[in-house]
């Protein structure tokens, strides 16, 4: 049984009605929320303080942001890695992903205290296990690609524990999210089922951790953010006003302010006269507060 916490409702922060939103960061330098909208292949950007919101297109379906150290993002499209600048709105490929496999496509991302990025891939018709985890990190010589665990028809997540030493992930359709070890050498052992969601509470979709290891959930066709502990006992849940929500992050100054992507795509014409702001970006307080957003680190470059 959920232990509820006193506000059990987000409400809608920003309504942009994103097809596939997804992948929101909290910019503290900037006092504000990047997110994606997949589908609609844009970048969004919005700033809670003074309601005011911009957007970049992307040159396909755009499915994370991870913050680089230089203030620009590691962003994961269909084919590979790209550098998305936004004081232009410039993207530049940096790294081929899985050019092997075209019915794929990246799917969800973080960075560990490490400055170490992770992200997973899936099958874009949602059907074959075609998809891994992977990390990534920046070296001297460029950027170095380790693929960790294969088989995931959607992958979701990654997230890592406040210490670094745990992951965790999801494969959406199977109702799992796993944890792993991560070992000093950024290795993955001993995986194993944290939680499995029941059907009736939705399939996972992103997860983060906050500042007491606790685990956040979205829930695709769930309507909540489910969070749970350290030992996978579910402790809060929160509902949002949309029926396919995405992922999590954290803000404000105190990181308590949580900022939740959402979907259109998959819901009926029915679901969505009861809830029309489906795919804006929600918010709520929670009652912890979450980890600081680590950027991916750049690696010096080697004298000549």
């Amino acid at each position: 049984m959920a232990e509820q916490i006193s506000d059990t409702c987000a409400s809608c922060a920003y309504d942009v009605r994103a097809e596939l939103g997804e992948g929101p960061v909290w910019i503290s330098s900037e006092n504000a929320v990047y997110f994606v909208d997949i589908n609609g292949q844009k970048v969004h950007r919005f700033t809670p303080s003074l309601g005011e919101a911009c957007h970049w297109a992307a040159p396909g379906k755009v499915a994370f942001l991870m913050p680089v150290e230089d203030g620009s993002f590691l962003a994961g499209l269909p084919d590979g890695l790209y550098r998305f600048d936004p004081t232009d709105g410039s993207f530049a490929k940096l790294v081929d992903v899985e050019s092997d496999l075209p019915g794929n496509r990246l799917n969800d991302a973080c960075v560990d205290l490490h400055g170490r990025g992770w992200f997973g891939t899936m099958d874009d018709s949602e059907e074959a296990p075609s998809g891994s985890l992977y990390s990534i990190t920046h070296t001297a010589q460029g950027f170095e690609l380790r693929r960790h665990d294969t088989g995931y028809t959607v992958a979701n997540g990654p997230a890592v524990s406040p210490d670094g030493k745990l992951l965790y992930a999801c494969d959406t359709p199977s109702g799992n999210i796993y944890q792993f070890d991560i070992t000093s050498e950024g290795n993955l052992e001993n995986k194993r089922v944290f939680v499995h969601l029941p059907e009736e509470k939705g399939y996972p979709d992103g997860v983060v951790t906050d500042c007491e290891g606790n685990v956040w959930a979205s829930t695709w066709n769930g309507g909540h953010v489910r969070c749970f502990t350290p030992e996978g006992t579910e402790r809060v849940s929160i509902r949002v006003p949309a029926t396919n929500i995405t992922k999590v992050c954290f803000g404000g100054d105190d990181r308590k302010t949580a900022y939740v992507t959402s979907a259109r795509q998959g819901v009926s014409e029915e679901i969505l006269l009861r809830e029309p702001q489906s795919g804006s970006l929600f918010t709520f307080r929670a009652d912890k507060a979450g980890l600081p957003q680590h950027p991916l680190v750049l690696a010096p470059a080697e004298p000549n």
